[in-house]
């Protein structure tokens, strides 16, 4: 269904004279990056042009999205802005807090007695401010808003990560922590640097195995996890004419796992039959009447590299499907390759479970190609080997695959299907056994593998494909496998080939849904009251944080140095900790447990100070943090990659640690460290991270004079008597200097509404 049309109407009446100022500015043809960034200027009609990845920008998002896990803190942030209702359009998606244990129907059932007192704050608190609710089952946050929401130029700010996926409908869709959301739900403007420019020119068609999941599994391998970092990636070429819209949803959902501010593809007539398919004709009419401002300017992809900071070509003639992992979504392997790879690494050859569906992957094409595989293969007398499970992407997509016969298919197979819901892909899932924690091997098309990701067990090693991959697989039983080429043994001892998958783009009879599970706001809501139990493990009511007192930091201690690769998995884990995504004083109690300390190579083990012994880093924390001793903590490279889960932030700001310093950071863990008024430094010599002690007293020296651009001096006092001075980056401007002062944007939004 359509949504907001007089919004869509407005934003693209003046489009096109924003884009021509800023073409005037520029002085020269504009990408379609630039296009809508240029179109969501605070100041409405350009006025000045901005440098790539220097300049900060003030923008004026179209709408704000958030998922049940993160939605409740944002929300709790946003009961403190003063607001009577949101300034821009806004919703709630309750995905994340069903867990997968039985099947779709029972664990709806069940989600809906657990988590019925969250359910019920996020409900009323939307019918209070006049945000839109979809209740528990109606689908995955983002299947949901390509569904309904997202339109070609538009742009959004999302609290999860994957929000880039509306990229797929010509959207700039980026994801944010719960405080930028709250900003612009009460009127401000999100604040972003302008980002550089990853052109990916796309030539050729897929065919055969390879898909659109295939795209984004080779560019996170030629990017790695963190080469998208502070860059938007634009695709564009006749081959990029040729994937469906659901497709190029796949494509950039998976751009977060590369660092990438977010991911965008131009208008096209696949985007059109889509929009039209799902019921929105109308916006395809709008957009066509502006059809040449929705994609770059015709210069731009005739000469590429002279518009994009860098250039990635794909041939998709020539493209090989791609299995990803384990432990990170950036090891690409060529199905070709990967059996040999698999023995090579030593990694579990029995594959024991296939899961399909998600956010990335759970369109109706999806579910079309993956049920191709399964029907054909039990034509040839196969079963699935291993474990098999099935989750649609909403309840429009569930609804109208029942109706066609696609989920049967799976059923007869040996899937399960699952709710419409995030389940295994982010650690909602009862796995049997998974306590045991064996070495073992499982295949998803998710988009994330980090350890203990699907199951909290981190030794099972996770590996990413395209769901007719996963699905061909799960026949085969074994990583030693090549559908393209290999042979299986049927019951009758007969040797069949899988054919090639065969996907159905849209519905032949369209799509169909009886209760979509979207629930208006009221009118007025000013009457509602929305209750929160001062005796509930699950809500908390926040109690601002105190202001920065003026001085520098000075004898803090290292609460963790952490080696290598720290996620906000690591930081702060899902699973069932997301339970307590609305109280911040329990989910502290899972803070930097995932996290490996440099000093000893363990998880959750750091030397307690005022004791000399080694204790849970949470339960160290809370006793300097009740001594009045100061923290800090020492990370590594793309420190806090992943989710844009703010938690990650929250969690160590409500324990005392006063600064993170780390090698690098991922974009959204600093933009968030930053809005709760810590520190967010990086060594200016990355082998001073090796100078950092485990007994050193750290001074941060330089506040008082605290200002963009200007480097900040830190002491390391270490037990022998000797002195490291080092000095550290920040990338602070005034404004972000100005929440560090305040405690946080959140305090400093509460002094302007007062």
């Amino acid at each position: 269904m359509a949504f907001d049309l007089d919004l869509i109407q407005r934003v693209y009446a003046s489009f096109a004279r924003r884009i021509e100022a800023a073409r005037e500015l520029i002085n020269n043809p504009l990408t379609l990056t630039e296009k809508i960034l240029y179109a969501h200027l605070e100041e409405g009609i350009p006025g000045r042009s901005f440098k790539r990845g220097k300049d900060y920008v003030n923008f004026l998002p179209d709408r704000v999205a958030m998922q049940d896990a993160t939605a409740q803190m944002a929300l709790l942030q946003f009961m403190q802005a003063g607001r009577k209702k949101v300034a821009v359009p806004s919703t709630v998606h309750c995905d994340h807090l069903i867990l997968a244990k039985e099947g779709a129907k029972a664990d709806l059932a069940s989600a809906k007695v657990t988590n019925s007192e969250v359910y019920n704050f996020l409900a009323s608190v939307s019918d209070k401010y006049g945000i839109g609710f979809w209740k528990p089952g109606a689908g995955i946050i983002h299947q949901v808003i390509l569904e309904n929401y997202a339109f070609p130029g538009g742009m959004m700010i999302g609290t999860d990560s994957h929000t880039v996926n509306a990229g797929g409908l010509g959207m700039m869709a980026i994801g944010v922590g719960g405080a930028d959301a709250c900003d612009v739900m009460a009127g401000l403007t999100w604040e972003m640097r302008f980002p550089k420019l990853i052109g990916v020119k796309l030539t050729g068609k897929l065919s055969g195995w390879a898909s659109a999941k295939d795209v984004i599994l080779k560019v996170a391998g030629l990017l790695t996890v963190k080469g998208g970092t502070g860059y938007i990636l634009e695709y564009f070429g006749e081959g990029a004419e040729t994937i469906s819209c659901t497709g190029k949803g796949t494509i950039c959902n998976m751009g977060a796992e590369i660092g990438a501010t977010t991911s965008v593809f131009g208008y096209d007539g696949k985007m059109e039959e889509y929009l039209r398919g799902t019921g929105r004709g109308d916006v395809a009419d709008m957009a066509g009447r502006i059809r040449e401002s929705l994609t770059a300017d015709k210069e731009v992809y005739q000469d590429p590299r002279k518009f994009f900071d860098e250039l990635v070509e794909i041939n998709l003639s020539e493209l090989e499907p791609h299995i990803n992992g384990p432990f990170t979504p950036d090891l690409a392997t060529p199905v070709s390759k990967f059996a040999q790879v698999v023995k090579e690494n030593g990694w579990p050859e029995k594959l024991e479970v296939g899961l399909i569906g998600s956010c990335t992957n759970s369109s109706y094409e999806d579910l079309t190609r993956a049920s191709s595989v399964a029907g054909q293969a039990m034509a040839k007398g196969l079963k699935a080997r291993s474990a098999f499970t099935i989750t649609p992407g909403s309840e429009q997509v569930r609804f109208t695959a029942q109706r066609d016969g696609i989920l049967e298919i799976f059923e007869r197979m040996g899937g399960t299907v699952l709710a419409n819901a995030c389940g295994p892909c982010i650690g909602q899932w009862a796995r049997h056994g998974a306590d045991k924690q064996e070495k073992n091997s499982i295949m998803t098309s998710f988009n994330r593998n980090f350890a203990k990701r699907t199951d909290g067990n981190p030794n099972t090693h996770g590996f990413v494909a395209s769901p007719e991959i996963v699905t061909a697989f799960a026949i085969a039983g074994t990583l030693s496998f090549n559908p393209l080429t290999d042979k299986l043994v049927n019951e009758k001892g007969e040797s069949v080939q899988l054919d090639e998958p065969r996907g159905v783009e849209m519905p032949p009879l369209g799509f169909e849904v009886t209760d979509s599970g979207y629930q208006a706001p009221a009118e007025d809501g000013s009457s509602i009251q929305v209750l929160v139990s001062e005796k509930s493990d699950r809500l908390q009511l926040l109690t601002p944080f105190e202001p920065w007192n003026g001085a520098d930091y000075t004898g803090l201690r290292l609460l963790i140095k952490a080696r290598g690769k720290c996620t906000t998995d690591h930081i702060s884990m899902a699973g069932p900790w997301l339970k307590y995504r609305g109280h911040l004083d329990n989910i502290s109690n899972n803070m930097l447990i995932g996290a490996v300390n440099y000093f000893n190579d363990r998880t959750n083990s750091v030397k307690n100070h005022l004791t000399g012994q080694y204790d849970e880093v949470p339960k160290v924390a809370r006793l300097y943090k009740s001594q009045g001793v100061g923290t800090i903590v020492v990370g590594d490279e793309n420190y806090g990659e992943g989710s844009s889960r703010e938690h990650a932030a929250m969690e160590p700001r409500h324990l005392g640690v006063k600064a993170v310093l780390v090698r690098s950071f991922a974009r959204i863990h600093e933009a968030n460290l930053k809005k709760q008024g810590m520190l967010a430094l990086t060594f200016s010599e990355k082998a001073d991270y090796e100078k950092i002690r485990e007994d050193d007293l750290i001074d941060i020296i330089g506040l008082a004079s605290f200002a963009s651009g200007k480097p900040l001096a830190v002491s390391l006092r270490h037990a022998d008597g000797k002195v490291d001075r080092i000095f550290v980056n920040h990338t602070y401007n005034e404004h972000q200097i100005a929440w560090f002062r305040a405690g946080s944007a959140l305090n400093l939004i509460r002094q302007t509404q007062k």
